[in-house]
Parts: C-alpha cells; structure tokens; sequence
C-alpha cells in the first residue's frame, strides 16, 4: 500500500468505524465522543475519541492510538491485516483521493472533506484569556451539582476561555505544573487545554501525600475538611501516575493516602504506586459505594440536607460536611 493510502487510512473517522460496527457515543461534543470502552463490559464510560486528532484513548486502561490500532485490538489481527480490512472499508475514498489529489484535503471529525488545510490546525483549543473571575453559572454548578464549598475552592480555580475552529466557548480551569488547565463546564463537557500535567499543591505541608485523581476530588477534600494539613497532588488522571511517580521521588516522598476512583483503572494506579515502593493507604474503601470521592461528597451533603429539611426549626443555614476519615 502506498504511503498516502495508509495516511488516508489513518484520517479516516474512528467514530465513523465505531458505528459501522454499532458502536455509539455516550455523548458527543465538537471536540470529542465518549464511549463505554468496546474493549471490555463497563458502566461508567472510560474510552474517548478525540475527533479532531482522530485518535483514541481508553483510560482505564491508559493506552490508545489511531484507527489502526484500534481496529487490531477490537478485530483481534495482526497490522498488516488491520490495514488491509481498514483499506477495504475506505477504498472508495482512497479511490476518490488518487483520481484527483490534492494536499489540502483531509477528513474532518464527520468524514466529509475540508479546505483548506488551515482548518486542520484550528481544531485545536486556542486559549483565549483566563480570568480569575468564575462566571455566575459555573459557580452555581459546583455548588449545586457538585456540592464545592467556594469559598475555598476559588482560589485555585480560572475562568478560561478558549476557542476551536472560531467558536468560542467558557470552562471552569484548574492549572497543572506545565501551564496547561483541566477543563469542566457546567454541562458534560471534559478536556484539557495542553499541555496535560499533574498539579502539586502545598508543597511546603509534610507528607503523607493526599493523592487525587481529578480536581473535583481535591475540591471535595477541600469542602469536606477543616483544614489541609499535608501536600496535595493531582494527578489529573490516571495516565499520569508515572509522571507522579517521577514528582514523589525526586522530592523523597514515602508515604502517600491515594483518592481515586473506585474501578479497574483506580486499582490499577493504586498497585503501581506501591510497587513503586511507596507506603500507600488506600482511602477509596471509605467511599467503596460510591464512584469517586466527589460522589461520595454529594451524597453526604445531600443527606446533611434533608435531615434539615425535616427540622423546620433549625437554621436553614447547611452545615459543612466534614470528611472524618483521616
């Protein structure tokens, strides 16, 4: 096969060849689509396409790639027959493209054709400005759908704004070590503005090591204590365990409380960081019912509610819920 026709095939839509097989999003936004992983059976979804890279990664396991790979874990071949099925499913538009080439054109995240190639470059997140100002609706987010305490978790918190392919859009941005933001909104959107990294926070408090795996867990924490007596870090996702690795052991730490999510993924974390030779105390057993340490969260805060709720003379004031887990 020519060098062009496998560039072709590695430009063609994964989400088009997930649906070819019957494989829907679970949601889908300009940026991206995620998918319960059709690697393995799973509730939560975990296998996300990047459709304006044209590439894919499942994070629970911490691996990915372009439709290629996918197509030799998925259809169980070897790479050449992964091409050859791959070829066969796009031979009409590698056809298309020989009759009448033309650099400029490439796929866009739909499987139509675009000019120019530009574009290509403006599907990227382009930060725009960061304020430290959050907007009413994001505010109300964390607090309503959240359960954040604000007061104290403003101040590590941006208003980003950021722009892809000339649409502008407004996130919630938690900064990481390399100058990149962790992004939510207030809907189900979930991203990154580059580079991804993990975030050290007080550095100066003595270990053992609150590990989390998301911001919105440290926010939790945050919510949930008093006060913050050791160093934080977030990982900002399990795919970057290595590179916490790396952090924790330049700065001679031993002893580390892990927050992550309760599945396969988490686990997986957990038995690394200890093989790693750290002192680990695993502190997911005390939010075993609950998907992560934010949900947790909600559901004691929601329970602090209603028992308010049903004492009219108390102060309509909710009390913090504090975390009594060490």
């Amino acid at each position: 096969m020519k060098e062009e026709d496998l560039s072709l095939i590695k430009r063609y839509p994964i989400v088009a060849y997930l649906e070819r097989k019957g494989i829907n999003p679970i949601r889908r936004t300009p940026a991206y689509a995620l998918y319960c992983s059709p690697l393995r059976e799973e509730t939560h979804p975990s296998f996300k396409v990047d459709t304006e890279k044209n590439l894919w990664i499942d994070y629970a396991e911490g691996r990915g790639g372009s439709i290629i790979d996918l197509c030799m874990r998925l259809e169980g071949c070897t790479l050449s027959e992964a091409i050859h099925r791959l070829g066969q499913t796009t031979s009409f538009d590698i056809a298309c493209n020989n009759a009448e080439p033309s650099k400029e054109k490439a796929y866009s995240s739909n499987g139509s054709i675009r000019l120019p190639k530009e574009e290509m470059a403006n599907g990227a997140r382009r930060l725009i400005e960061v304020s430290d100002i959050l907007p009413p609706h994001l505010q109300e987010y964390l607090v309503n759908e959240r359960c954040i305490n604000l007061v104290k978790a403003l101040p590590f918190l941006k208003s980003i704004s950021y722009e892809v392919r000339g649409r502008r859009y407004e996130a919630i941005g938690f900064a990481n070590l390399s100058g990149g933001y962790e992004l939510r909104n207030d809907k189900t959107f979930k991203g990154t503005v580059a580079p991804k990294d993990i975030t050290p926070i007080f550095e100066n408090k003595p270990q053992p090591v609150c590990l989390f795996e998301g911001f919105m867990d440290f926010l939790s924490f945050l919510s949930m204590k008093g006060e913050i007596t050791n160093q934080c870090l977030v990982m900002n996702s399990v795919s970057n365990v290595a590179r916490s690795i790396h952090y924790l052991n330049e700065r001679n730490i031993t002893s580390i409380r892990v927050f992550l999510d309760n599945d396969d993924a988490g686990q997986r974390a957990v038995q690394e960081l200890i093989n790693a030779g750290f002192k680990v105390e695993d502190m997911a057993v005390y939010y075993r019912d609950f998907k992560d340490l934010n949900e947790y969260h909600i559901s004691r805060v929601r329970e602090q509610q209603k028992k308010l709720e049903k004492t009219p003379k108390t102060s309509n004031k909710v009390k913090q819920v504090k975390l009594k887990i060490r």
